[in-house]
């Protein structure tokens, strides 16, 4: 599958989701989708990140925007993220991260000296039609979510 590119459309993807059953990139076509990929549910910069959207989410709506989170955990591990921080928005388990590839975001990384892969943290903005609009990678949690919310409007 091919990588994912700003101005293109995106293919269509399924996953399950912490909602039941699955979600599809086309369950959103008319609207504007944000779709931020976390390397990890309940660990500290992802559930800044999350808190984030979560607490802009009604925001986003106003403007015809819905928003989701993909990491490679499992539904099981989702669950508990969301009941913890009341997450408003759905969160998909790319556990085999074919999407994450999609988008580029599955890669080589290093943590206490340690190579391994994982998710660089990054937020795609998908239009109305599908296209891929704007994306942002290897985000900085700080200001972020404000940023993709300026962007949609």
């Amino acid at each position: 599958m091919t990588q994912a590119q700003v101005g293109q459309a995106v293919p269509d993807f399924t996953l399950p989701a912490s909602t039941g059953g699955n979600i599809s990139l086309s369950d959103y076509k008319g609207k504007k989708l944000v779709i931020y990929f976390y390397p990890k549910d309940n660990t500290p910069g992802c559930t800044v990140e999350s808190c984030d959207f979560r607490d802009y989410n009604g925001q986003f709506k106003s403007y015809n925007t819905e928003v989701i989170g993909i990491s490679p955990d499992d539904l099981a591990s989702h669950d508990t993220f969301i009941n913890d921080f009341q997450l408003p928005f759905p969160l998909l388990a790319d556990t085999e991260h074919e999407v994450s590839e999609l988008f580029g975001v599955w890669k080589e990384r290093t943590w206490n000296g340690e190579m391994f892969m994982g998710i660089e943290r990054s937020t795609f903005l998908i239009d109305e039609n599908g296209l891929l609009a704007r994306e942002w990678r290897s985000v900085s949690v700080d200001g972020h979510v404000l940023e993709v919310l300026e962007a949609v409007k």
